[in-house]
């Protein structure tokens, strides 16, 4: 739209010297080009002058109307053009056919740029009026693009991994309740703690279980001498059948550990 002063001298124009060009609808009278005009007629107290276009794409003629009448750079252009195709993917608008190569065709602008500005609609949308307005150039904001993409693919490839490794840390993130950072934290402190459990669990097997096999069928319990035994480790009757016990539990184990293996 065309600043205050500026509409206010176009609508002293109009009501001076008439509209000259009328105000473009499509057959179902929405408004494709004439915006500041329809404005004008408003504040000049005159009856605006529409007329219809019939034309097969009339999303790609409000486009290229609009791109030809301005002093826009290429990159411009492309940018004005990408966010066209964007917005009409996500109406739906079957009717406008803004695709990319049609809308390449319509404002002369090359397919490359309008791909190159197609990406930074999706990664970096913040930078895309910058670049419209001319504040900031399409190159620097799709270097911007680019990089905010690969960080993207770098967090997306991070959540499959820690999905594959820990799905519930994993829907933990998904859900909000933590960060990826915070979540790869956490899922190393598990990680080390497993190893530490692990550690523990089989230097006390190899402590116990190789005495236990070399003491059967000696004397080992004739000799036991309570005044001897290790503070707080008394053997008992109900002590062995509970090692017993432990030992059978543990055989079956080992089974299903070797057949796992197998």
């Amino acid at each position: 739209m065309l600043d205050d002063e500026e509409l206010l001298a176009l609508a002293e124009d109009i009501k001076a010297n008439g509209q000259y060009i009328p105000i473009m609808l499509d057959p179902g009278g929405r408004l494709l080009d004439g915006r500041n005009r329809l404005a004008a007629c408003k504040i000049a107290g005159v009856e605006p002058e529409f007329a219809t276009y019939n034309g097969p794409n009339p999303g790609a003629y409000a486009l290229r109307i609009n791109c030809l009448r301005r002093n826009l750079t290429k990159g411009q252009t492309a940018m004005v053009a990408a966010k066209a195709c964007s917005v009409s993917e996500q109406d739906g608008r079957s009717e406008t056919e803004l695709s990319a190569r049609s809308v390449s065709e319509q404002v002369g602008v090359s397919l490359g740029r309008i791909g190159q500005a197609m990406t930074v609609v999706r990664h970096t949308p913040d930078l895309v009026d910058q670049v419209v307005s001319g504040a900031v150039g399409l190159d620097e904001a799709y270097k911007a693009a680019r990089e905010a993409k690969a960080q993207a693919d770098s967090v997306e490839n991070q959540l499959a991994r820690l999905r594959a490794e820990d799905p519930e840390l994993a829907d933990r993130v998904v859900e909000g309740d933590l960060s990826l950072p915070a979540a790869w934290a956490e899922r190393k402190e598990r990680a080390e703690e497993a190893i530490r459990r692990r550690k523990v669990a089989t230097q006390f097997l190899c402590e116990v279980v190789p005495p236990l096999a070399q003491a059967r069928g000696t004397d080992t319990v004739v000799l036991y001498d309570p005044q001897f035994m290790l503070t707080g480790r008394a053997i008992t009757g109900e002590v062995i059948e509970q090692a017993m016990a432990a030992l059978t539990e543990m055989a079956q184990a080992w089974r299903e550990r070797e057949a796992a293996w197998a």
